[in-house]
């Protein structure tokens, strides 16, 4: 039980980072244990492998460039593949700050269990998004 208190823990924290635009805060919520995965459409168009700290300044020049103004995790929705991981959906809307467009993402964080990691918790070890129209 202790464990499903720190996931709903760690989807708060997801959802602070990206309404507060923290890419800092968001760092911390990473797996450091291993490259993560990152895919995510256009307006952003990224997709690949990255440590901990490049993930750090995708997200850091991404929320300097765009401002989130929704963003909500259906943790009802979070389904474990296994005990030690979890798949989180989420609702990502965000504008541009250079032109005012505004886009909308269905965003899924693969988390992993840490808990056992003295600095540990649920970390975020992958993370793919799709566009909605």
């Amino acid at each position: 039980m202790l464990s499903l208190a720190f996931f709903a823990q760690t989807a708060k924290n997801i959802e602070r980072a990206f309404f507060q635009n923290d890419a800092r805060a968001f760092h911390s919520l990473l797996t450091s244990h291993r490259h993560l995965n990152i895919s995510l459409p256009e307006p952003l168009s990224f997709s690949d492998h990255v440590s901990t700290e490049q993930a750090y300044f995708l997200f850091r020049k991404i929320f300097a460039v765009y401002s989130t103004f929704e963003f909500y995790t259906d943790s009802e929705s979070a389904r474990p593949a296994r005990a030690d991981n979890r798949i989180l959906k989420s609702r990502w809307s965000f504008k541009d700050n250079r032109n005012n467009n505004q886009y909308v993402f269905l965003v899924f964080f693969y988390l992993v269990d840490e808990t056992s990691d003295p600095l540990g918790g649920w970390k975020i070890a992958e993370i793919k998004a799709q566009k909605l129209l």
